[in-house]
């Protein structure tokens, strides 16, 4: 078998393992940057990112951005509307993915898919984090209630009417309660704010 018979058979072996697959990691299996191009030209393969790559046949999931971006910034954590839409507390369709990354981490730089960083720090950005397997990929969500609180934290960026909407969906869900938003909103210092708005759709039952 030649050097590029065998790179291809890698290369398809990972793509069809993977799904996404970055192309450092098709490297460190020994499959070259000219024979992932000559796939994509064959048409056997995308690159939906730069440095990103799934089979041509791969049926995308609804969430394919997530998983798409997630596999460019393995240390991002999705977070705000995006996290909202994914646990369906939502009916917004955000035109960029939110992320939150560490504040001394640098801001990578992502053609495609649109993304939206927010700076976290200590338990802000590590509790409350769930992790999903996305077309091969790991995902890191913020929990629902986490991304709740995170809302009205960032009010100001995404508006107090999708804070609430994922606030009133949520409870009206039973996806959150009092107490598990209480506790990411005391460690976020912004249960003042949400006190008001959680003790009135407990009471009107959301």
């Amino acid at each position: 078998m030649s050097q590029l018979s065998t790179q291809r058979s890698k290369a398809y072996n990972l793509l069809q393992e993977g799904g996404l697959v970055r192309l450092r990691d098709l490297m460190k299996a020994g499959v070259k940057p000219e024979t992932m191009s000559r796939l994509v030209r064959e048409g056997a393969a995308v690159r939906p990112a730069r440095g990103l790559y799934q089979l041509a046949t791969a049926a995308p999931d609804a969430r394919h951005s997530l998983a798409a971006a997630s596999a460019l910034i393995p240390r991002g954590v999705v977070c705000l509307t995006s996290a909202l839409q994914f646990h369906e507390l939502t009916l917004q369709m955000p035109s960029a993915i939110w992320m939150a990354i560490d504040r001394t981490d640098w801001k990578p730089k992502v053609d495609y898919p649109p993304i939206r960083f927010v700076r976290f720090s200590g338990r802000a950005l590590t509790e409350g984090v769930e992790r999903h397997l996305i077309e091969g990929v790991n995902v890191t969500v913020f929990e629902p209630a986490k991304t709740i609180v995170d809302c009205f934290r960032y009010r100001n960026k995404i508006g107090l009417d999708i804070a609430l909407e994922g606030l009133r969906e949520g409870l009206r869900m039973r996806r959150v309660t009092p107490d598990q938003l209480w506790k990411f909103a005391q460690t976020g210092r912004v249960w003042s704010v949400m006190r008001p708005y959680v003790e009135a759709m407990v009471t009107d039952g959301a």
